[in-house]
């Protein structure tokens, strides 16, 4: 297979020219691409990227705000299910005001975030806006919501056995 012609490598007549050597020269830069424009560039870049990401959209998952899929989880609590995949999952729980988990292991890393309200995970306080992990396999104190709590986790989903 024979290479490419270099579309940049100046172009030598293998026959005499009509033209004079100096205006094939000229001809040659005049059909010479210019370097791309940088604001062009970005600009197609980004209708490219934003027609592929409204493409991309469908695949997605967005579970709205309300009261749909809230079920009873333990008294005072109540848990809305967002998203799972295999053993993982991620939910919500509202709790009421004096309502209280017991203690408990997790098979997995558990990430939790307040979004409202504060815990009380054993002696430690964790204020709206806290982050709190517990560890695979590690004993996790009792979680008590003193005036009550919506907290978003990620990890292994509660026993369904343990649903009311």
């Amino acid at each position: 297979m024979d290479p490419q012609p270099d579309p940049t490598a100046p172009i030598v007549p293998t026959t005499p020219s009509a033209l004079p050597a100096e205006l094939c020269d000229m001809l040659h830069d005049a059909l010479t691409p210019d370097a791309p424009d940088p604001v062009a560039d970005q600009r197609l870049k980004r209708r490219l990227l934003q027609t592929l990401a409204r493409e991309a959209t469908a695949s997605h998952l967005t579970v709205p705000p309300g009261d749909e899929g809230w079920r009873a989880f333990a008294p005072g609590i109540q848990m809305k299910l967002l998203h799972r995949d295999g053993l993982t999952a991620a939910y919500l729980l509202r709790m009421a005001a004096g309502a209280t988990i017991p203690p408990h292991r997790h098979p997995q890393d558990e990430e939790c975030v307040v979004l409202e309200g504060q815990l009380r995970i054993g002696g430690l306080q964790v204020p709206c806006g806290g982050f709190h992990l517990a560890r695979r396999g590690a004993l996790h104190e009792s979680v008590q919501a003193p005036a009550g709590a919506l907290i978003y986790l990620r990890g292994a989903l509660p026993d369904e056995a343990q649903l009311i």
